[in-house]
């Protein structure tokens, strides 16, 4: 029941219909705690979820306080590699980014992403996500030709892996976008 609500509210997130999704993944946090413990798999990735969804609703001290504490938690007890500890790390550097601590994110991002490369290989939609969010990380450092090479990449593999229309290509577009506008390239830019 509480992963069937936890996809639930991934669908309402996906949709647009965050507030709703916060509702749904603050119970479903909520009840995995007290049922199954603050450590257990399915708390970690119902935490990991709200976080994302309090980064879309930018709330980002609030993501930022939950993706730390599910980082340190899934580290500690399902290890670096873990799919949910390695998404941890890249949501955690979102909500440092949106803070503007970008070299902390930096830091987490570079290494997430080289966990992902490793573990799950170079077209793994985790993998894609996370180059997607180091590009934009070193964008905001000023290093535009890193990330313009790295989002290149990404956005050619989204589009052979997952499609023109998955929501991880469409992202990795758009901030490819954003990286050709800090470029100046503002006609690539307003393309893609």
């Amino acid at each position: 029941t509480l992963n069937t609500a936890g996809l639930l509210a991934g669908v309402l997130w996906s949709l647009g219909d965050y507030e709703q999704g916060r509702v749904l993944q603050s119970d479903t946090f909520t009840r995995s705690r007290r049922v199954l413990g603050e450590d257990h798999a399915v708390t970690l990735a119902a935490a990991l979820f709200l976080g994302m969804v309090l980064l879309s609703l930018g709330e980002y001290r609030q993501a930022r306080q939950l993706e730390s504490d599910t980082f340190g938690r899934s580290r500690r007890v399902l290890g670096e590699d873990h799919t949910i500890t390695l998404s941890s790390a890249s949501l955690l550097g979102l909500a440092l980014w949106s803070l503007g601590d970008y070299q902390r994110a930096l830091e987490l991002q570079s290494d997430a992403f080289a966990r992902c490369r490793r573990v799950l290989g170079e077209d793994h939609p985790y993998t894609l996500r996370s180059a997607s969010l180091l590009g934009l990380t070193l964008g905001s450092l000023g290093e535009y030709q890193r990330a313009l090479k790295l989002q290149s990449d990404a956005l050619i593999r989204c589009r052979r892996v997952l499609g023109d229309d998955h929501p991880y290509t469409l992202s990795s577009a758009s901030l490819l976008g954003l990286t050709f506008g800090s470029l100046g390239e503002h006609q690539q830019a307003r393309q893609l």
